[in-house]
């Protein structure tokens, strides 16, 4: 019995010190890069604080792999796999120094995390990685919306399921919520950013309504905005609809995540809206909201964590 009980590994227990130099590290990984989710962060619970910029901090080094211009593809499929695999030897109890995974170490066991979820996200980074394809023109990467869809879920819905675990949630309810709502926030990332995509040679807005609107993939990098408009149009209700979710996602959730989890709706709800209000007009600037105008948000994000 003895020599069976030695032979079982310890798991790795870091100070209370260790923990708080990783937390510091991912919260100034999400302050400097999450542009509009640490907004909703700052209303948390420090506890709950701590556990979305480490998943965030550990999403971002995803994301810096998968699009480093300086390695081959393969390379970098090769390199986030390595990265997963530590994350796995984290999360088993491996000892590590490495303050991202110690951080996504403790928020995994704290809140009970689904090891598969952590490798969605980090496979759902590498979903626009392709090899070129020579003397291949500007195409539509998805058939249909259902397509895109698929997308966005491996891309932001598993953000959601991933974060719902933090806020904390009792209704199965929350689940297909929380990825509708994902759904929702890439949607208005998507809309933003469809010049941007377009000189990097992707195309997100689905195939099937490019046709139907008489909308040429090949044209996004110097688009008819007048043809353009109402494609983007239809896209924004369909946006709208999928925020519809966050409003019956709210009241599932515990009490003390409800602020933050507003914020994050009402941010990229204004954002949506702020499209539309320049007529979908992407091209000639970026859209974004100001800072005093996420600012006002989180005010009134605080005064509901308050109350």
């Amino acid at each position: 019995m003895s020599a069976v009980a030695e032979s079982i590994p310890t798991r790795y227990a870091p100070t209370a010190s260790q923990l708080a130099m990783a937390a510091s590290v991912c919260r100034g990984i999400a302050r400097s890069a999450a542009k509009n989710f640490y907004y909703g962060f700052m209303v948390l619970p420090r506890r709950k604080q701590n556990a979305l910029c480490a998943v965030y901090a550990f999403m971002r080094r995803c994301d810096d792999i998968t699009d480093d211009p300086g390695l081959p593809l393969n390379e970098r499929r090769e390199k986030l796999a390595a990265w997963i695999a530590a994350v796995h030897r984290a999360v088993e109890g491996v000892a590590t120094d490495e303050p991202v995974l110690l951080a996504l170490a403790d928020a995994q066991q704290k809140y009970k995390i689904p090891v598969e979820l952590l490798d969605q996200l980090a496979y759902g980074t590498a979903a626009d990685l392709s090899e070129p394809r020579p003397g291949a023109g500007l195409a539509a990467s998805y058939r249909t919306f259902d397509d895109l869809m698929r997308y966005c879920y491996g891309v932001a819905s598993v953000v959601g399921l991933v974060c719902i675990r933090i806020f904390g949630y009792r209704d199965p309810a929350a689940e297909p919520l929380a990825a509708r709502l994902g759904q929702a926030f890439q949607l208005t990332n998507i809309l933003r950013d469809v010049k941007e995509d377009a000189e990097m040679g992707r195309v997100y807005l689905p195939e099937e309504d490019l046709t139907r609107f008489g909308v040429a993939a090949a044209s996004l990098r110097e688009p008819d905005k007048e043809r353009l408009r109402p494609l983007l149009a239809m896209e924004a209700d369909r946006a709208r609809e999928f925020y519809c979710a966050g409003q019956e996602l709210l009241p599932l959730i515990d009490d003390d995540s409800q602020p933050a989890l507003w914020v994050l709706m009402t941010i990229y709800s204004q954002l949506l809206e702020k499209i539309a209000a320049r007529n979908y007009d992407v091209f000639t600037e970026k859209v974004r909201l100001s800072a005093w105008q996420k600012a006002a948000v989180l005010g009134r994000g605080f005064v509901k964590h308050l109350f």
